[in-house]
């Protein structure tokens, strides 16, 4: 068994897998939990060409794909074109925005040894390729939500500039649209990288279960995604601070309406005291 190269991409948001599975022949119902694994006569057919046994593409519903000993452009391009084919939303074109490479070595040594650029195992186990695929497929995706984070920090920031000018006020609209942005961006996060979510072999095989931990304490995925979390709790308690501060004004507003025609009623009520309006 030779090393091998993965290569993950972050390209959309969601991947219907149950769509490409029925055009590829594949008889299974995928989950959220499970990633489409193309190989085989399956990837030959994709690529018009005769791969390896080593060779396969990791599809992941949240948006991910990780290629295994693809060493060509034009290999990626293919497959990266087919599945646009199901989802118009990926651009083939930026691709490479959200990426990130890894090896697995097979040498003599007595433990697992893990490294930023790649993982030394003793003796390989069928279960290393999903795993370290599922580990860099989350790794790319939260790299793609942490980025979503910042422009909403960018808009949110507009917005406190706003303020501090004495605009105070802030239509229903954008408080609608920037409050839908964290939602989604959390729905990304929670829902779909499921970053708290184990692959099923985990939880069947100890080895699997010890080895997947590891990759994903070193890859950091768990403290990552607490501070995304976290900075979404932020967001939603500055979003409340803007929403109160709004419909304060707003009420205001309103009073000011209502103290203006009490005001008016009274003058009119005197000026008919006093013979003054005919």
């Amino acid at each position: 068994m030779r090393d091998l190269i993965f290569k993950a991409y972050a390209v959309t948001n969601e991947i219907d897998l149950n769509k490409i599975a029925v055009h590829c022949g594949i008889p299974k119902k995928f989950t959220w939990e499970e990633p489409l694994i193309l190989k085989g006569e399956i990837l030959n057919s994709i690529l018009l060409k005769n791969v390896d046994e080593t060779q396969m593409v990791l599809v992941f519903s949240f948006g991910s794909i990780v290629f295994i000993n693809h060493s060509t452009p034009n290999e990626i391009a293919a497959l990266l074109n087919y599945l646009y084919s199901f989802e118009p939303d990926i651009d083939v074109k930026k691709a490479n925005r959200y990426t990130d490479d890894y090896r697995l070595h097979l040498r003599e040594t007595e433990s697992i040894e893990l490294t930023d650029e790649f993982v030394v195992v003793p003796e390989y186990e069928s279960y290393y390729p999903e795993l370290i695929s599922t580990v860099l497929a989350k790794s790319v995706a939260l790299e793609k939500i942490e980025e979503q984070l910042g422009h909403i920090n960018d808009k949110l920031e507009t917005m406190i500039d706003r303020l501090e000018k004495g605009k105070l006020r802030i239509g229903n609209k954008e408080l609608a649209r920037t409050t839908a942005k964290i939602i989604r961006h959390e729905y990304n996060t929670l829902a779909y990288v499921m970053i708290l979510d184990k692959p099923d072999i985990t939880w069947t095989s100890s080895s699997a279960g010890e080895f997947y931990d590891k990759m994903l304490e070193f890859f950091e995925l768990n403290d990552r995604y607490l501070i995304l979390k976290s900075k979404t709790d932020i967001l939603y308690n500055i979003m409340e601070g803007f929403s109160t501060i709004s419909h304060s004004i707003r009420g205001l507003f309103v009073e000011w309406i209502i103290v203006i025609l009490i005001l008016f009623e009274i003058v009119l009520s005197l000026l008919g005291i006093f013979g003054l309006l005919p």
